[in-house]
């Protein structure tokens, strides 16, 4: 069943970057990104609640605080990528904030030295590193009439921004930092646990939006405009699920987890059809070897 388990996680989150962006890519709505940490703090608090009281998954304070500096992590990184989907094709941002794989490398090396690093691993951090300093270049230098024209048939329109590009290679670093903090605390915390304690968070810092947005500013939530988020918010919750028993085969982890790290170039395929976003070749070209880098990650992160 892996095979099939790395199709769903990885259909389920390029859908949940593609309702995410839907969600989120309405530049007026200046809290969108609360809006999306609400969507999902409330379903993964659902998901952990069934994995507590159901499944009878251990958790306390003790495991929430434990985890704590993790779950911030990443949590900070997802609101800081939703902000970013308010700038950027979803094309271009899905790449860059998944190469965190990358980064994560960098970091190990650093810290723990090149033993164990397999070499086509360095090979995969020159190609994200370069794709991602091309995919910066073709940005900044893109003429404004050419880019206009190619956005002629999208939904939306975007201009030349360095927040656009910031913004996703911020998601990038805290979500690497994540990664690698998170090899060191599930040396001491049982996975399910952690994962609970992860989701509990995430409905936490829900809860807080809620209050900023529902309470303070006095927002009105439509159905129209929140759907997408909750769909994208089930999507991930799901996805994070079916990951973790896809990589629960060890013997086939080798061949799931570049199946589940490609799942960007689905979400491109999506921004492609849903969207109507249509890159440049250079773009096109820089995209493939983060791609390409991504999945070599993939292949030697669980192997």
């Amino acid at each position: 069943m892996w095979f099939w388990f790395s199709i769903i996680a990885l259909l389920c989150w390029s859908g949940s970057d593609l309702f995410s962006k839907i969600g989120c890519r309405d530049q007026n709505d200046k809290t969108a990104h609360l809006k999306m940490v609400m969507a999902v703090g409330v379903v993964m608090g659902l998901h952990a609640m069934y994995e507590v009281f159901i499944n009878g998954v251990e958790i306390n304070l003790s495991i929430i605080i434990t985890y704590l500096p993790v779950s911030l992590l990443y949590i900070l990184s997802m609101a800081i990528g939703y902000i970013g989907l308010r700038y950027i094709e979803l094309s271009v941002s899905t790449p860059i904030c998944n190469s965190s794989g990358a980064i994560v490398a960098i970091i190990t090396i650093m810290t723990r030295g090149i033993a164990g690093i397999n070499p086509w691993q360095i090979v995969a951090i020159f190609l994200v590193a370069g794709g991602i300093i091309m995919l910066g270049v073709t940005e900044a230098n893109e003429d404004d009439e050419l880019r206009a024209k190619r956005q002629e048939a999208g939904n939306y329109k975007y201009a030349k921004s360095f927040l656009a590009l910031l913004l996703p290679i911020i998601y990038c670093l805290l979500d690497a930092a994540g990664t690698f903090a998170d090899s060191i605390v599930l040396e001491t915390l049982n996975e399910d646990s952690a994962n609970v304690a992860y989701e509990l968070t995430f409905l936490a810092a829900g809860a807080v939006s809620a209050i900023y947005v529902l309470c303070i500013r006095r927002e009105r939530l439509t159905l129209k405009q929140e759907a997408p988020k909750y769909i994208g918010a089930c999507f991930e919750t799901v996805g994070q699920f079916f990951y973790i028993y896809a990589l629960a085969d060890t013997a086939h982890v080798a061949m799931s987890a570049p199946i589940i790290s490609s799942y960007c170039a689905a979400s491109v395929l999506w921004s492609r059809i849903f969207l109507k976003e249509k890159l440049s070749r250079r773009h096109y070209i820089c995209l493939l070897f983060v791609f390409i880098g991504i999945v070599i990650m993939g292949i030697f992160e669980e192997a």
